[in-house]
């Protein structure tokens, strides 16, 4: 066993784990994070997208060693848990355009998709029809053609940029 100390949606755990534990066995795992989705163990789909110190990563090709003195965020910590009443108050803006705009349809890849989104708005934030598939393309959706996706991720970017989002 080797101890880790990890920072997941801004809480630290120390724990021990085999040296040979995934990052997404670790969160769903040890820490509940379930959120955080196992779809093909093979780093094709991205269904287990996190950030790692703030950069997305398949966290089926980390291994929770790897990840020891690092900051994880995952889908759970993305939204406001301080907002009480509506249960969408709190929600970040892609978690809320991926709704609005029917980004998704059997949601097991919406997790991931939206934290590569997040990356990807955090290096653009107007990115291009275009420059959404790309910053998407490891990540797979086995239900939508994708247009809504990009729609969503395109809605949230621009709520983030301050713009007023249609009704």
């Amino acid at each position: 066993m080797t101890s880790v100390r990890i920072a997941v949606d801004g809480e630290n755990f120390e724990d021990d784990v085999e040296p040979r534990t995934l990052l997404v066995h670790y969160l769903r795992d040890v820490l509940g994070k379930t959120g955080t989705n196992v779809g093909c163990d093979t780093s094709n789909c991205g269904a287990c997208t996190v950030h790692l110190d703030g950069r997305s990563v398949k966290s089926c090709t980390v291994l929770a060693v790897q990840a020891d003195g690092a900051t994880v965020d995952t889908i759970e910590g993305l939204a406001d848990p301080s907002s009480n009443g509506d249960e969408t108050a709190g929600w970040h803006p892609l978690q809320r355009a991926f709704h609005t705009e029917h980004g998704l349809q059997c949601g097991y890849c919406t997790p991931g998709m939206i934290m590569a989104a997040a990356d990807l708005l955090q290096e653009n934030p107007d990115p291009s029809e275009d420059e959404v598939r790309q910053g998407l393309e490891g990540n797979l959706c086995r239900c939508t053609g994708y247009v809504n996706i990009v729609k969503a991720v395109r809605t949230a970017a621009a709520e983030m940029r301050g713009e007023e989002v249609g009704a």
